[in-house]
């Protein structure tokens, strides 16, 4: 039987919106474990601050743009000699419903979430089928679901679950490995920010009573923690994930296992 390492030592890892929340929790835990991070996004400030915490490479680049993203990958191969994993987490905008999204916030939402994917996979792909390397996308419970006046949003994520599989169908032939995670709420400072929203809608305070509203029906209870999230991506990222590609790994609790018509049944305590 084969025997596969279990560490991602050595491997050059590039994770997009690396900057905060879960990109950074991420590129943490790949650090952690020896391996050589480059961390990509538009703000060098956050970027920075990261890699020179865990003696990663900061790279300032738009992943949504070609001659950026290129730019990008040629400095991290000059860097490191190659790619082995990237980490397409880049994301967000897309707030509202279809007719409160007007065509600059619509093409804003595809642009964040869609083609920052899209475009960073294509040029890291030369890259990748050299080292027969993965891709692990980030998309998120919005892609699976639709919640409430997050239209632009929920549909940017639906379609970075057909990118995952149309990549996976592909270029597995070259020994390319492509997988989703879709997580449900998870706590980050832009989370933070919705659920104090959230909260003072519902006429309580702080973020810890939206959280607690907004998982009371969630089988664990509780919201993810951004290290929870990282270290499905590490797992997808390295060799003990050698049979899986295409998939979408679920990371919320078990929100996704509810039974919406049964939720009154609960709350009647039946």
């Amino acid at each position: 039987m084969n025997s596969y390492p279990s560490s991602v030592a050595g491997k050059v890892v590039v994770i997009t919106g690396g900057g905060t929340g879960i990109g950074a929790a991420i590129a943490r835990r790949y650090a952690a474990e020896g391996a050589h991070v480059a961390v990509l996004g538009r703000r060098a400030e956050p970027i920075e601050a990261v890699a020179a915490e865990i003696g990663g490479f900061a790279v300032v680049a738009d992943a949504s743009e070609s001659a950026s993203a290129q730019a990008a990958i040629s400095a991290v191969v000059e860097r490191f000699g190659a790619v082995d994993v990237l980490v397409a987490n880049a994301g967000g905008y897309g707030m509202g419903t279809v007719l409160d999204t007007d065509d600059a916030a619509w093409a804003l939402s595809l642009q964040a979430n869609v083609t920052s994917a899209f475009v960073i996979a294509r040029e890291t792909l030369p890259e990748l089928i050299k080292t027969r390397g993965q891709i692990v996308i980030v998309s998120s419970l919005a892609g699976l679901f639709a919640g409430p006046s997050v239209a632009g949003y929920t549909v940017g994520k639906h379609a970075l679950i057909g990118l995952t599989r149309t990549l996976a169908r592909d270029y597995g032939t070259q020994g390319v490995r492509v997988n989703a995670i879709c997580p449900g709420w998870v706590q980050t400072p832009m989370a933070d920010a919705e659920m104090d929203e959230f909260a003072r809608h519902a006429g309580f305070e702080g973020h810890e009573a939206g959280y607690t509203l907004v998982t009371a029906d969630v089988p664990l209870g509780r919201q993810g923690q951004p290290e929870e999230i990282a270290a499905v991506a590490r797992f997808l990222g390295s060799a003990e994930s050698s049979y899986v590609t295409g998939a979408v790994i679920v990371a919320d609790g078990g929100a996704h296992i509810v039974d919406v018509p049964t939720l009154a049944l609960d709350h009647a305590g039946m």
